[in-house]
C-alpha cells in the first residue's frame, strides 16, 4: 500500500523530472504583445513618409519654375492659370507733360480810401460777385461838398472882379488914345484883367479838385471779381495814407495758373509754342485723379530758376464755374502732341526682360504667347505700341508673374478700365478705355 500510494500520488510543489516548471513563463509571452504591435506602427509610418517625399520630388522635377520664379507651377498646359487680361485697341495717345502748380488770381486789388472821412455805407457783403463800377463803400463827402462851395463862392467873386477891370481896361483904352493917361496907367490895367483870369482859373481847379474828392468818397470797385473778407467795418475813420485797405478783390474769371517743368521738357515747349496753334492745358486735382478745367498756355518765363533747374509756365482757364481758387495746389497737364493711330494696352500690360519689351497675348484656345512689342508712348495708365501688337488681341494685365510661353490662362476682362490723362485714348466708342459717357473713364 506504501508503495503504492508512492507512485500514484505526486506532489504539485514537487518539480517532474521530465518536464521543469517554470513560474511566471506563460505570462511573461503574453505580456510582450504590444512591443510588436509598435514596431508594426514604425515601420508603417516610415513607408509611407517615404514615398510622400518621393511623390513631392517628382512633382517637383516635372514642375519646374515659370518666368516669374514661382515653383511648383508645371509644365505648360498641365493646369489653368487665372489672370485679368483686356483687349487692345486703336487710337490716338495724347502726349502730355505734368508739372506742379498752383492757382492765382488773374487780376487782385487791394480796395483803399484816396480820401480820409468816417465810413458811412457800405454796400457790398463778404464773398460777393461784383462787377466793375460797382459802388462798395461811401465815405463821409460833407466836408468836400463845404469846400466845392467855398471853391464855387470863390469863383463867383473873382468872376465880378474880372468884369470890373475888364470895363477899366476898355475906358483905359480910350483915355489913352485921346492921350487923357500914360501908357503905364493902361498897362497896370490890363495886368489887373490877367490877374483876375488866373484867379478864376484856380477857382475852377479848386472846384474840380473838391468834386473829385466828393467822387472819391463814393468807392467802386475797379476790377469784376469776388469780395474777400471785409477789412474795415462802417464807422471808422479811414485816411488815405492808410496801409491795410477796405477789403481785396480778385478776378476769378479769367483766372491763371503758374506752375513749373524741367529744364530738359523747354525745347518740346518752346517748337510747340513756335507753331501758333494754342497749347491745351488741363488741370486736375491734388490726387491727380480728377479734372477740374481746361485752358491754354499763355506764356513761359524769361529764365530758369538755377537751384531747381525748372522754368515757369502760365497758363490761363475760363473757369465759368469756379472750379479753380486762388492759391489752390493743382497737378497740371500740359498737351504737347498726339501719337496717331497707335495700338493701345494698359501699362501694367507691359513687361521688360532680357528680350525687351512684351507682353503676354492670350489666344483663342486660351494659352498665352509672348509679344515682342516697340513702345510708341506712355501716358499715365495707357501706353501706346508702335508694333508686335494688333488691335483686338487680348493682353495680359495682372497674374504674368505665374506664365510662360504656352501656359493656359483663365482669363478675366478688367473691371476697371481706365484712359490716358486728360482725354479717351480710343477713338472707338466700344472701347474698354472709354468711360461710359464718353469722357475719361475715372
Amino acid at each position: 500500500m506504501a508503495s503504492t500510494e508512492s507512485v500514484g500520488v505526486r506532489d504539485p510543489q514537487t518539480p517532474s523530472s521530465t518536464t521543469p516548471y517554470m513560474p511566471g513563463a506563460r505570462s511573461a509571452s503574453k505580456s510582450n504583445w504590444w512591443v510588436w504591435l509598435l514596431l508594426l506602427v514604425v515601420v508603417a509610418g516610415g513607408y509611407w513618409y517615404y514615398r510622400g517625399r518621393s511623390s513631392q520630388a517628382d512633382a517637383a522635377a516635372a514642375g519646374g519654375k515659370g518666368p516669374g520664379g514661382a515653383p511648383g507651377m508645371g509644365a505648360p498646359g498641365s493646369f489653368v492659370v487665372p489672370v485679368v487680361v483686356a483687349t487692345a485697341t486703336q487710337g490716338d495717345l495724347p502726349v502730355f507733360l505734368n508739372g506742379l502748380g498752383n492757382v492765382t488770381a488773374f487780376n487782385t486789388v487791394t480796395v483803399r480810401s484816396r480820401v480820409d472821412g468816417q465810413i458811412v455805407k457800405i454796400n457790398f457783403a463778404e464773398g460777393q460777385n461784383v462787377i466793375a463800377g460797382q459802388a462798395l463803400v461811401e465815405i463821409d463827402p460833407r466836408p468836400y461838398q463845404v469846400q466845392l462851395e467855398q471853391a464855387e463862392g470863390q469863383l463867383a467873386k473873382d468872376q465880378a472882379q474880372l468884369r470890373d477891370v475888364q470895363v477899366d481896361y476898355e475906358r483905359f483904352k480910350l483915355l489913352f488914345q485921346e492921350g487923357v493917361i500914360p501908357k503905364q496907367q493902361l498897362d497896370t490895367q490890363q495886368a489887373q484883367v490877367g490877374t483876375f483870369e488866373g484867379a478864376i482859373k484856380a477857382d475852377n481847379a479848386t472846384i474840380d479838385n473838391a468834386k473829385l474828392q466828393i467822387m472819391y468818397s463814393h468807392i467802386t470797385a475797379p476790377i469784376s471779381g469776388r469780395v474777400g473778407l471785409r477789412l474795415v467795418d462802417m464807422g471808422n475813420m479811414v485816411h488815405a495814407t492808410d496801409t491795410n485797405g477796405l477789403l481785396v478783390i480778385t478776378q476769378l474769371q479769367p483766372i491763371a495758373t503758374l506752375f513749373s517743368l524741367p529744364q530738359d521738357q523747354l525745347p518740346q515747349v518752346m517748337g510747340r509754342m513756335k507753331k501758333g496753334a494754342p497749347i491745351t492745358v488741363e488741370a486736375y486735382d491734388r490726387d491727380n485723379t480728377t479734372k477740374l478745367a481746361t485752358g491754354k498756355l499763355l506764356t513761359i518765363d524769361n529764365q530758369i530758376d538755377t537751384t531747381t533747374g525748372t522754368y515757369k509756365l502760365k497758363a490761363v482757364f475760363d473757369n465759368a464755374k469756379n472750379e479753380l481758387f486762388p492759391n489752390q495746389f493743382v497737378n497740371v497737364h500740359l498737351l504737347v502732341d498726339t501719337k496717331k493711330n497707335v495700338v493701345l494696352v494698359p501699362t501694367t500690360a507691359i513687361l521688360r526682360g532680357a528680350q525687351g519689351t512684351y507682353v503676354f497675348a492670350v489666344g483663342s484656345d486660351n494659352q498665352v504667347k509672348i509679344h515682342i512689342v516697340t513702345l510708341a508712348e506712355a501716358n499715365g495708365n495707357i501706353t501706346g505700341i508702335s508694333a508686335g501688337l494688333n488691335p483686338g488681341d487680348v493682353v495680359v494685365t495682372d497674374g504674368q508673374d505665374k506664365l510662360q510661353d504656352g501656359s493656359k490662362v483663365e482669363p478675366r476682362q478688367s473691371t476697371a478700365p481706365v484712359a490716358p490723362a486728360g482725354k479717351s485714348a480710343a477713338t472707338n466708342p466700344n472701347s474698354p478705355f472709354a468711360s461710359p459717357g464718353g469722357g475719361p473713364a475715372r
